[in-house]
């Protein structure tokens, strides 16, 4: 028998007056992956005023989320909620891609997800799709005891399944269209992780992940990605965003060819209560942009 253990949220942003009443006409936004959880939700006035961060303890790591949820759903005033107006839900899962809609059949996502594994889904995984607005499709890997897990505690509502790249590429558009600047890269940090966007002109040219253990490296990495679409480092504005101080080595690795380098601010169309004041604005980009997707779409 497995004993569960206690996790207690990193950071906490509660807003006290709310209760289950406000819930039908709020939206609960969920991120998950195989060692964090953390969740916001946006209130009746579309305003973000909740937020709570998990990091699962190392002995929950290796057993799969919906294992490790169960702990933490428990006896949460929030989670604890069934009915809301949506529930979106963030899988920061290993594999996606993008396709063209005039290219993207349903039926075939299992084999844009193997093409570009080189191998095909365990049995334990399903392909799921997420339709943007732009015109293209996220294709990405979850896991049926996950999707299984969500649709059993929330039963009577309608999930929205995205990849954490998604709402990462909504953000990184809200921003780039009150910039300036025409050539923009958002740079999204996490555990020896990085997620590379890049609008050009308004226009979304590029988007991927990769992981990385030397600043070094990575910093070889961004260079190469910019050379490849034909734009030089003293063009682009880059934005720093996820994980990441101004006293990382990366940062200072990135300074010496990045000359437009900056930590990111909460994209527009996003209000946060006051208790979000004491976290950087960079921060938690990828939950903002879950909350910043079109209501009912994508599924």
């Amino acid at each position: 028998m497995q004993t569960e253990i206690a996790i207690s949220p990193t950071v906490a942003v509660r807003q006290d007056q709310f209760d289950a009443s406000q819930a039908e006409k709020s939206v609960l936004c969920l991120e998950v992956s195989k060692d964090r959880f953390r969740f916001a939700l946006l209130d009746q006035n579309r305003h973000c005023c909740w937020l709570e961060d998990y990091a699962f303890p190392s002995l929950l790591t290796e057993r799969p989320a919906s294992e490790a949820l169960p702990a933490l759903f428990q006896g949460n005033p929030i989670l604890q909620i069934s009915q809301w107006q949506e529930i979106r839900i963030a899988i920061n899962s290993g594999s996606f891609t993008l396709v063209p809609g005039n290219l993207f059949r349903r039926e075939y996502a299992n084999s844009y997800l193997s093409l570009m594994r080189g191998n095909a889904l365990p049995a334990h995984e399903f392909a799921q799709a997420y339709e943007h607005e732009e015109g293209f499709y996220s294709v990405f890997n979850a896991e049926h005891p996950l999707a299984d897990y969500f649709s059993a505690t929330y039963p009577l509502q309608q999930l929205t399944f995205v990849h954490q790249t998604s709402a990462l590429i909504r953000a990184a558009t809200a921003v780039d269209r009150e910039l300036p600047s025409t050539q923009n890269l958002l740079l999204y940090f996490e555990n020896e992780f990085i997620t590379i966007i890049l609008h050009s002109n308004r226009r979304l040219i590029y988007c991927n992940r990769f992981g990385y253990k030397q600043a070094q490296d990575l910093a070889y990495y961004i260079l190469y990605v910019i050379a490849e679409l034909n734009l030089e480092p003293y063009s682009v504005n880059a934005l720093l965003y996820g994980e990441i101080t101004p006293f990382a080595d990366i940062y200072t690795e990135l300074t010496r060819f990045l000359p437009h380098l900056s930590f990111g601010h909460t994209p527009p169309g996003l209000t946060l209560t006051a208790g979000f004041d004491d976290l950087p604005d960079h921060r938690y980009i990828s939950l903002y942009g879950l909350a910043l997707l079109p209501f009912n779409a994508g599924r």
